[in-house]
């Protein structure tokens, strides 16, 4: 059963939140999670440079940055105005936009659509139908099928889920080429054996909150040594398929080299998180944010290397 917000921790629900104009801008920025824009534009971006096997038009990239920005804005937005009820009982979420009630739900909503258009058309006019019919379904996929249906009803939401996030390196992909292949897959597939590490280790930090709100996240449902074997388990499948690009691809040795060695890094620091949680269930000894980091250090320069790959060799 959920639990009410602390007293005094943020305004009561329904009460209006006093704010200025600035406050109500910083808020709809709020809306679209500019985080999470910025994590799926790292896999969008360096896998246009993989696939023109060099600098792709910056005209394209341009307009595939800017209309998968306001897709991943109108997804987060959707799901801010869906999410609301437990977003204000969470105290990793209470300061959103709608639990402050700085925003209404109608206007996030209608903002939500608003971007959500704006991204089809970009996309459809300045780069390709494929790519525009690619970031519209991935868009949908988080919205109907993560957050209005696996969320709160099953410990795999963020298995399933976290397809949402693979799409950007079938969207870079075919923003370049128009077409798709395995390579953006192998690409796809390591996002997806990615998400569950990255997304269960914050959840182990915040499971107090998600558990008050019945969200069944894993590490809600799961003692901590159980979570920290399926992250193991799911790093050295991610490892695994991150080096399956080199034969897919063709790559020079950049890629290969840094796979492995950012590879080893994860594994190590799931390995040490694991071991952790054998020991003891107190979150300052399991320290989960430290996996947490250093998944979002391993994604991003594992797609550096892909950027860099055709450039150097």
């Amino acid at each position: 059963m959920a639990h009410p917000p602390a007293a005094g921790d943020e305004p009561a629900p329904g009460r209006p939140a006093k704010a200025g104009w600035r406050d109500v801008v910083a808020a709809y920025v709020g809306l679209t999670k500019p985080r999470v824009i910025e994590l799926l534009l790292l896999t969008t971006v360096p896998v246009m440079f993989f696939a023109a096997r060099g600098v792709p038009p910056l005209g394209l990239v341009l307009a595939t940055v800017v209309g998968g920005a306001l897709s991943a804005g109108s997804a987060s937005a959707y799901n801010c105005v869906y999410d609301r009820d437990i977003d204000e009982q969470m105290r990793r979420t209470r300061r959103r936009a709608l639990p402050r009630h700085i925003v209404t739900p109608l206007s996030a909503l209608v903002f939500a659509t608003v971007l959500a258009v704006l991204s089809t058309v970009v996309l459809l006019v300045w780069v390709n139908p494929l790519s525009a019919a690619l970031s519209l379904g991935a868009n949908a996929f988080y919205v109907l099928g993560y957050t209005m249906v696996l969320k709160r009803r099953t410990t795999q939401n963020i298995v399933w889920g976290g397809i949402a996030g693979c799409f950007p390196a079938l969207i870079g992909w075919t923003a370049v080429t128009g077409e798709l292949s395995w390579v953006p897959i192998v690409l796809f597939m390591v996002v997806f054996f990615w998400t569950p590490p990255h997304t269960w280790a914050l959840a182990l930090r915040y499971r107090e909150d998600y558990a008050n709100v019945d969200v069944p996240m894993l590490p809600v449902v799961a003692p901590a040594p159980v979570v920290g074997r399926q992250i193991v388990l799911y790093s050295y499948v991610m490892v695994a398929t991150s080096l399956l690009l080199w034969p897919v691809a063709g790559t020079g040795p950049v890629y290969p080299v840094a796979a492995a060695v950012l590879g080893v890094v994860f594994l190590v620091e799931a390995h040490r998180m694991w071991a952790r949680t054998r020991r003891s269930e107190d979150l300052s000894v399991i320290a989960p944010m430290r996996l947490f980091h250093t998944s979002n250090l391993y994604l991003s320069l594992l797609f550096v290397a892909v950027a860099l790959d055709p450039i150097l060799f």
